[in-house]
This record gives structure tokens, C-alpha cells and sequence, in this order.
């Protein structure tokens, strides 16, 4: 069966894409979370000296714009920090996480519905293939790039992932229109 390498392909793959998750939560969210109570303390400071007026906590003499503007200046820092730490998560999160969990899917799907379909054997392996090389070619290389695969990103600048994707998806619909059966389908051997 020919959609049987896009099964095992999109279920690997999910693996792989999936397994971001728990890197996200083990080795990128501590440093969020580290931010993040940063931040509540610098904040926290921030808004008791707003709420008594701005008076030094240690002192109760009012604070001078110098020491105002430094506690704004650490309070903005502490957010900064906490969303640099987070942008990491979500560039995974939106990019190759999400994309490589539908790509995988698709592979899966298509896999299954070219074991329906009536066609030359060449027309099907070229779907097969097609949607193997745009999985590849776009959410593995936007998962390269998530590490710092410097040349990933020439790659993903060429579209052609994506591209390919796309003509997969209009092949396969017209294939699908022509030779989709209601049951499974042998493969002529050439």
C-alpha cells in the first residue's frame, strides 16, 4: 500500500513534534517562571509605594522622582525579562509544534485515503512523496530552526515546504475526485 509510508512517517513525526511539549515545560519554563516571581516582587514593591503615595517604605519620607523612576525602570526591566523568557515558548508553541502536529496529521490522513483511491501507482507515490517532502520542508525546518540551525532558515525562506503542501493538497483532492473508492484499494505492480 502506498500510503503506508505517510501513516508510519506521520506518526514518527508527531513523536518528534509532540515531544516539544515537554522540552517547553522542562527546559524553557523554568526561566519563565523564574521571571515571573522576579517580576511579582519589582511589581509588588512598585504598587505599595503607588498605594501609600510614594512614600520610601523604610524611611515614610516621600520619594524622590530619582527613586520613582528607578523603581518604574526596575518594574519594566522585570517584564522585559519575563517576556524575552517566554518568546522562546512561543515561537515553538506557533511554529514547529504546531505545524509539525498538523503536518503529521495530514501525512496520516493522506496516507489513509490514498489506501481509497484508484490510480496509476507512479500518481500516488507522488502524492505520498510530496506530502513527506512538505512536512519536511516546512515544520521540519521551522523545528531546525527552533534550535538555531542556522541554515534551516534559508531553507524555510524558499516556501517551498509550504508550496509543496499545498500541490499535495490540490493533487491529492483531484486524484481523490477521479479514482476514490469506497473500499480498499490494491496497487497494480508496474
Amino acid at each position: 500500500m502506498i500510503g503506508r509510508k505517510n501513516i508510519v512517517f506521520g506518526f514518527l513525526y508527531l513523536v518528534l513534534t509532540a515531544a516539544l511539549g515537554p522540552y517547553m515545560i522542562t527546559q524553557l519554563f523554568p526561566a519563565v517562571q523564574q521571571a515571573q516571581v522576579q517580576k511579582q516582587k519589582v511589581m509588588g514593591d512598585l504598587q505599595l509605594s503607588a498605594s501609600a503615595g510614594f512614600e520610601n517604605q523604610n524611611t515614610l519620607a516621600p520619594m524622590t522622582g530619582a527613586e520613582i523612576g528607578k523603581a518604574d525602570a526596575h518594574a519594566l526591566l522585570a517584564l522585559n525579562k519575563v517576556l524575552n523568557a517566554q518568546a522562546p515558548i512561543d515561537a515553538i508553541k506557533g511554529g514547529p509544534h504546531t505545524h509539525g502536529n498538523l503536518e503529521s496529521v495530514l501525512n496520516i490522513v493522506v496516507g489513509l485515503v490514498l489506501c481509497f483511491i484508484a490510480a496509476a501507482p507512479l500518481v500516488k507515490q507522488a502524492v505520498s512523496w510530496i506530502f513527506i517532502l512538505g512536512a519536511l520542508l516546512h515544520s521540519g525546518m521551522l523545528y531546525l530552526q527552533a534550535f538555531d540551525v542556522s541554515w534551516a532558515g534559508a531553507v524555510l525562506n524558499t516556501g517551498v515546504g509550504p508550496g509543496l503542501i499545498l500541490v499535495g493538497l490540490l493533487v491529492a483532492g483531484v486524484v481523490a475526485g477521479f479514482g476514490f473508492r469506497g473500499e480498499l484499494v490494491r496497487d497494480r505492480q508496474w
